[in-house]
């Protein structure tokens, strides 16, 4: 009798996240860097790569006041950008190249920060890197959002840890705890909606494009009805 292929989810993850100068992908810059490879559930099972970057611009005081890290501290203890992305982004592309997929929270703000900032400092970009789209990409917030579409309240990592009920064991917003949490958040979701499970990589990837479509849409309309611009990007990860 032959054995049940095993599910994505028993596979390595590579949880991703960044902490910036501020929300702008175009404009604002890369401060910390974190990459987690996870085999497993528990922290136990993960090992952690992290990064301090010296943006080269001063860092505003409400993005020092979100994720801690001060001008004077990133320029003196930071690498410098070229020499961190470069890391990051070779480490990327080879868990890509494997089909590990890359879980980040929002992740769409992420890969497009990183992929600008390659563009500006001359080095290949991830999806040159990989000769394709960026892919297989597993977002937590936009699975959620579309396993549980009609779910009321607010969506951030916060509020989706308290909703599946994980407790936190360190500072949202350092980076690799982010990531950790992104990762719990998202092992919360598999087990209660199991046909996440049961996707393969390729199938949830193009699912997720259409669930963020769906909700970019729809919220663009909702902006439409306030008077206000609709400029949520319909297109998912970038």
């Amino acid at each position: 009798m032959t054995a049940a292929p095993l599910s994505w989810t028993d596979a390595p993850l590579l949880g991703f996240d960044t902490e910036t100068t501020g929300t702008n992908v175009v404009s604002d810059r890369i401060v910390t860097v974190a990459l987690v490879h996870s085999v497993g559930p528990g922290r136990e099972s993960e090992t952690v790569a992290t990064w301090l970057i010296d943006p080269e611009m001063d860092i505003p005081e409400p993005a020092q006041r979100v994720h801690g890290i001060s001008t004077e501290h990133a320029r003196a203890h930071g690498m410098t950008a070229t020499e961190a992305l470069e890391e990051v982004v070779t480490m990327i592309a080879e868990a890509l190249g494997k089909d590990v997929p890359l879980v980040a929270f929002n992740g769409g703000f992420d890969l497009a920060i990183l992929e600008n900032e390659l563009t500006r400092l001359g080095l290949p970009t991830l999806a040159q890197r990989l000769g394709h789209d960026i892919a297989p990409v597993i977002d937590p917030l936009v699975v959620d959002r579309g396993v549980d579409r009609y779910r009321k309240g607010k969506r951030t990592l916060t509020d989706l840890l308290a909703h599946f009920d994980i407790q936190q064991d360190g500072r949202l917003h350092t980076a690799d705890v982010d990531v950790s949490a992104t990762l719990d958040v998202l092992r919360a979701i598999v087990a209660k909606h199991p046909q996440i499970a049961a996707s393969s990589l390729a199938d949830l990837h193009r699912e997720q494009v259409g669930w963020h479509r769906t909700w970019a849409e729809n919220f663009n309309e909702f902006l439409k009805k306030k008077g206000k611009t609709p400029d949520v990007n319909t297109s998912w990860p970038l």
